[in-house]
């Protein structure tokens, strides 16, 4: 638990500091640039992403899922992740000029091209890095995500001052993912040969992996291509760049803890009891700081998009206030998603995660749900609110351990106080004038309501085990050290 606790704060400084560099990043590059240059990126970004994830078969995650893994293993999972990328580079090359006919752009065209060539040099990255997760060494680890990730910022920044085009975005991209290739054989040891020795080991854990990782990404990523077909290159880019920062207070808080959380499940997988007390306690932490957080944003899209991004982007707050509720919903499953992984259901998963594109697929056949974008945002939170009720109906089913009281008994007290915070934000009228007194004086409110709240219902249920307990204990035990 020592270990898991060490490695979270790591994983999430490591995943708030990348954030926090991408944030001040597009706050600058919404200054420099348009919503039209965020389109073209965003609808190139798309086919590079759908291309990606057809030909990933998670390699990562099957080496850390196998428990001892000798050279040979790291050296084909290498393997079968370069001809993954070269794969990739030729087929979104191959689909440049569709996709510029399907998106109405030509200029998606060369943009892909530059990318194509970006997936390739990605693929040369070697492989013994996911040791830093495996072995929980999460330093390491954040050392390569940040190095990799300011290289990639400055040149991006300086780009866009320079070119004041959206060709800065992909130029940017492409020297911080050479960096991180150079900077992955300096901060490890090993070096990969080409073998394919244990291709049949990979692919018996991947193989769903694969279908999993499609689904999800569909999932994710359905609304925006419906989008970018629909509407022109400006409400592209403000709706992917209202994604963006909508996933931020939630789901780039949670994606981190996954990094902890999957190696930490594998490893104690064979205690049912220890897991399931693991697996409650992460679930209590997340609702605990996912759930206020999200709703939050929400509530204050519209001071915080004038500040932050300026008057021109006022356009994406509708959209910032549906998708932070979207991530907002399926926080509540994050880790029950980890947990169904380190039990070998990613058949169940992928099920799953495919029944939700069903559903939102049926829903795009509706005239009501296409008529505007906001309202294809709006059906993406029917259908995760949706998703998020199947999961912990298979997780219960699955787990015999895990019941549904478990569940309610871990995240009851931030649900109902983060509804009390949400409610008395809604009520309050202006008080101050300008956005940025507003926004202050908005989050102060809703954060101190918010911990009473916990606080009270916390003590009127008897101080019990959780998230709270967890999180007090914390920060009794840093006072102390200081």
């Amino acid at each position: 638990m020592s270990r898991v606790a060490s490695g979270a704060v790591l994983a999430v400084s490591m995943r708030w500091t990348d954030r926090a560099i991408g944030l001040v990043s597009t706050i600058l590059l919404a200054r420099l640039l348009v919503p039209d240059d965020f389109g073209v990126v965003a609808m190139a970004s798309l086919v590079v992403g759908l291309v990606d994830v057809v030909l990933d078969l998670g390699v990562a995650a099957a080496l850390i899922q196998r428990g001892h893994c000798d050279d040979d293993d790291y050296s084909s999972a290498w393997t079968i992740r370069l001809i993954q990328a070269g794969s990739a580079a030729i087929l979104i090359a191959a689909l440049a000029s569709l996709a510029g006919e399907y998106f109405r752009d030509p200029r998606v065209v060369p943009v892909l091209l530059l990318m194509a060539a970006t997936t390739m040099i990605g693929g040369l990255e070697n492989i013994g890095i996911v040791t830093f997760q495996k072995s929980l060494s999460f330093g390491k680890d954040f050392k390569f995500v940040f190095f990799r990730r300011v290289v990639g910022f400055l040149a991006t920044l300086l780009l866009a001052w320079y070119l004041r085009n959206y060709w800065a975005m992909p130029l940017g991209a492409l020297i911080g993912r050479a960096f991180g290739v150079f900077l992955s054989y300096r901060m490890h040891a090993f070096r990969p040969r080409l073998t394919l020795s244990r291709f049949r080991h990979i692919w018996s854990v991947s193989q769903w992996m694969l279908v999993r990782n499609v689904g999800i990404y569909v999932d994710s990523r359905l609304d925006t291509l419906v989008v970018g077909r629909r509407f022109d290159a400006a409400t592209v880019g403000g709706y992917t760049l209202a994604d963006s920062v909508a996933a931020m207070p939630s789901t780039e808080l949670l994606a981190p803890l996954g990094r902890v959380l999957f190696p930490a499940f594998v490893n104690v997988r064979d205690d049912a009891q220890t897991l399931k007390r693991v697996f409650l306690l992460s679930v209590s932490v997340q609702a605990l700081v996912a759930l206020p957080a999200a709703t939050g944003l929400a509530l204050v899209a519209n001071e915080a998009v004038v500040l932050l991004l300026g008057e021109r982007w006022l356009f994406v707050v509708p959209f910032i206030r549906l998708l932070a509720l979207v991530y907002g919903a399926t926080s509540i499953v994050h880790a029950a998603g980890y947990l169904l992984l380190t039990l070998g259901k990613v058949r169940l998963i992928a099920m799953l995660t495919w029944a939700k594109v069903g559903i939102f697929a049926v829903g795009l056949t509706v005239p009501w749900v296409v008529d505007t974008a906001l309202h294809i945002a709006a059906w993406r939170l029917v259908v995760a609110c949706v998703g998020a009720l199947g999961t912990l109906v298979l997780l219960v089913r699955v787990v015999p351990s895990v019941a549904l009281r478990d569940l309610l008994a871990s995240t009851w007290r931030p649900m109902a106080a983060t509804a009390v915070m949400a409610g008395a934000l809604l009520a309050m009228p202006p008080i101050v004038q300008g956005a940025l007194p507003q926004l202050v004086l908005l989050m102060l409110v809703g954060a101190a309501l918010y911990a009473l709240v916990l606080a009270a219902l916390w003590r009127l249920a008897g101080r019990p085990d959780g998230g709270e307990a967890y999180l007090l204990a914390k920060l009794r035990g840093l006072q102390g050290r200081r």
